[in-house]
């Protein structure tokens, strides 16, 4: 964080110094000597303090809000990628973001169209938003239901805790369960004001004991690919080897792709 702060303050003022009081909607009379916006407009316009602009471009060891870095990306006119830099710099999570991503982009829907595998598009609630038609066959029981309006869409979570097809589809569904969910805890790290994944989690405790005592030992795993062992229902035992990708422009999301072994 150190390191940082140093780099927040220059990031900052740099970006002030190109926003002209016009463009920020200030009335000036006059002929200045710089074009871009001084301190203490901008602490007017972000509803700050001027000596909190200034320890934060000095490098002092200040820590903005979100809200203060929401405010500082409008009126600094920021673009998607410098406002998700300042808020990167920062240390915060960028709420605005969160929410901007929600569905798959364009690209990553055309990628799991034309495969002729599985393959399927999680949210940050791993929530499957989007799979094709090899993904349906595949994973019986929780793809093979197209989409339904007003229908909340089909959880990994959920098929595995909840769903008693599950145990019988997933090989070594004990060791697979237990490594998902502390998968899962890396993930929840990222979003813990989230309301929805905290009634998420609250859900999850209350209808599977397996997975409150799972949560509850704090076991916590980055996500990995690797060999996967289904018995399907009608084709028998099928194995696959298993890549999960992160759209570069929507990181809340991965791309789960499965391609015979």
């Amino acid at each position: 964080m150190e390191t940082r702060v140093p780099l927040l303050g220059d990031f900052i003022r740099r970006h002030r110094e190109k926003v002209t009081p016009q463009q920020a909607g200030l009335s000036i009379q006059g002929r200045r000597r710089t074009q871009g916006l001084r301190r203490e407009e901008l602490a007017l316009l972000c509803g700050i303090s001027n000596t909190w602009v200034t320890w934060i471009e000095q490098g002092r060891p200040v820590q903005p809000s979100t809200a203060v870095l929401d405010r500082l990306s409008q009126t600094l006119q920021l673009s998607v990628a410098e406002r998700a830099y300042l808020f990167d710099l920062a240390g915060r999570a960028d709420p605005v973001a969160d929410k901007t991503h929600a569905q798959p982009p364009r690209a990553v829907l055309r990628i799991v169209q034309a495969l002729d595998t599985p393959a399927y598009v999680l949210d940050r609630y791993w929530n499957a938003i989007a799979w094709n038609t090899a993904a349906a066959a595949h994973f019986v029981g929780w793809m093979d239901q197209p989409p339904t309006p007003g229908k909340p869409p089909p959880n990994l979570l959920e098929f595995l805790l909840l769903n008693p097809t599950a145990r019988a589809f997933v090989a070594d569904w004990e060791g697979r369960t237990r490594r998902i969910i502390a998968e899962f805890r890396a993930d929840v790290g990222k979003h813990l004001d989230d309301p929805q994944m905290a009634r998420q989690i609250e859900h999850l405790q209350q209808k599977s004991p397996i997975f409150a005592q799972l949560w509850a030992a704090q076991d916590v795993v980055e996500r990995e690919g690797g060999r996967r062992v289904f018995q399907h229902p009608q084709h028998g035992q099928v194995v696959y080897e298993q890549s999960t990708l992160l759209p570069a422009t929507s990181t809340d999301l991965k791309l789960v792709i499965l391609l015979p072994e």
